[in-house]
C-alpha cells in the first residue's frame, strides 16, 4: 500500500537532513511525500551566504528556496514555503490554519516535525507545538466535526541535532540503504549549510549500525531515527 507523507520543517533544509532518507524509501515504494517549510532559514540558518557581499534578504530566500526545491526532487517530493521568517518562528492563528488546511487537503498517512525541546534551536520546538495543534486540529480527535476531517496521521519526530538535549528517544529506526545516494544527493544541495552534509553522513551510519544491532539484518548500512508520538494501533503483536 503507497503511503503519503508529510514533512514540516521549521526552516528550508530540516526535512534534508532530518528525513531525506525516509521521504525517499516512501517515494520510491510508490508513495507520494510533500515537504513544507515554516520559513526559509533566511535569518538564523543560511551564514554562509551572508558572507557575500551586498547580500540581501529576498536573495537568501530565493536562494534557499532553490536549493530546497532542487532537494525534494532528488528525493521525488514537492516542497511548499510558507515563509513565516525565522529567528524567531512565530506561528499567530492564520499560520496555524494554513498549517491545518494543508494536512486537510494532503490527507498524510503520516506526519513528520520536529520534537517539542530544542535548547539551541528557538524555531524547533515552535514548529512542533504548531504541527501537533494542526494535526488535532485537521483530524477533529477521529470524530465528527462542524468542519472538514481527516483520518488522524501518524505522528513522529525526526532526530534533532543533539539528540540528547532534545527529548528525542529513538522508537523507530528506517533502513535508508538503497536510498542512500538519493539523500546524498540531496544533501549536497544545501550549500547555504554545506558543513552539515558530514555530519549527518556519520549520523545515517551510526544510526544504521543501531538499527542492524536492534534487528539483527546485517544488511542495514544506514538508517535515520525517529521517534513515535502518537500510538501504533496493530490487530496483533
Amino acid at each position: 500500500m503507497s503511503r503519503r507523507m508529510l514533512v514540516i520543517g521549521a526552516h528550508s533544509a530540516d526535512f534534508v537532513w532530518r528525513a531525506g532518507g525516509a521521504i525517499a524509501v516512501t517515494t520510491s515504494n510508490g508513495g507520494v511525500a510533500r515537504v513544507v517549510a515554516l520559513s526559509y532559514g533566511e535569518r538564523g540558518e543560511s551564514g554562509e551566504l551572508w558572507k557575500e557581499e551586498g547580500q540581501t534578504i529576498e536573495r537568501v530566500k530565493e536562494i534557499r528556496h532553490g536549493e530546497a526545491e532542487r532537494a525534494a526532487q532528488h528525493l521525488g517530493a514537492d516542497f511548499v514555503a510558507l515563509d513565516l521568517g525565522d529567528y524567531p518562528l512565530e506561528i499567530d492563528r492564520d499560520a496555524l490554519m494554513r498549517i491545518a488546511d494543508l494536512i486537510r487537503e494532503f490527507k498524510p498517512d503520516v506526519v513528520l516535525t520536529h520534537t517539542d525541546r530544542d535548547p539551541f534551536n528557538p524555531d524547533h520546538a515552535q514548529a512542533f507545538f504548531a504541527v501537533d495543534r494542526a494535526r488535532s486540529l485537521a483530524a477533529g480527535a477521529g470524530v465528527a466535526s462542524a468542519f472538514e476531517i481527516v483520518e488522524p496521521p501518524e505522528m513522529l519526530l525526526f532526530e534533532p541535532h543533539q539528540p540528547e538535549l532534545c527529548n528525542f528517544t529513538p522508537t523507530t529506526f528506517v533502513d535508508i540503504t538503497p536510498v542512500i545516494e538519493k539523500k546524498n544527493a540531496a544533501m549536497a544541495e544545501m550549500k547555504a549549510q554545506a558543513y552539515l552534509q558530514t555530519y549527518y553522513g556519520q549520523r545515517a551510519e551510526q544510526r544504521g549500525n543501531h538499527a542492524r544491532r536492534s534487528s539483527g539484518n546485517n544488511a542495514i548500512k544506514y538508517a535515520e531515527a525517529f521517534q513515535r508520538v502518537t500510538p501504533q494501533v496493530v490487530s496483533a503483536l
